[in-house]
C-alpha cells in the first residue's frame, strides 16, 4: 500500500522500490480491495524479496516491522513505520491502516520533494 500511494501521489518524481523480508506469494486481496475503494490499482504488482542491492540504492529506507532482517547502511534515512499488519483482516479493520499509511507518505513526499532532485525510496 505505500508502495501504491507513493507511486501514485509523487508520479515519477520519487522512484519506488518495495520489497519484503518474508514476502508472501501475493498481494493481499483486501489491501487491494482497500486501495481500489481510494482509486489505486496495486493489483499487478508482485511481492519481492528485499534484497541488499535495493536498500544501498535507496535514499531512503521505509520499513514497517523488518526488524533485524533489514540490511542498515550508514548515512541512509531509516523510518521505521509500527502499523497493524493488514494480513488476515477484514476490509473495515484495513481501511485505517491504508489511511495512516497515505498520510505517511504525504508527509514523507513534502520533506523529500522540497529537498531537491529526485530521491529513491525503498518501503519494506
Amino acid at each position: 500500500m505505500a508502495a501504491g500511494y507513493l507511486e501514485h501521489l509523487a508520479g515519477n518524481r520519487i522512484e519506488v522500490l518495495s520489497a519484503g523480508s518474508a514476502p508472501a506469494d501475493e498481494i493481499n486481496p483486501v489491501a487491494i480491495q482497500a486501495m481500489a475503494e481510494d482509486g489505486i490499482d496495486i493489483a499487478g504488482g508482485t511481492p519481492k524479496l528485499l534484497t541488499v542491492d535495493a536498500v544501498r540504492e535507496a535514499d531512503v529506507v521505509i520499513t514497517m516491522g523488518c526488524g533485524d532482517a533489514c540490511p542498515i547502511f550508514p548515512g541512509k534515512r531509516y523510518e521505521d513505520w509500527e502499523l497493524d499488519d493488514p494480513a488476515g483482516q477484514r476490509l473495515a479493520a484495513v481501511r485505517p491502516i491504508r489511511d495512516e499509511i497515505r498520510a505517511r507518505i504525504e508527509t514523507l513526499i513534502a520533506e523529500l520533494l522540497p529537498a531537491g532532485p529526485d530521491l529513491t525510496a525503498t518501503a519494506t
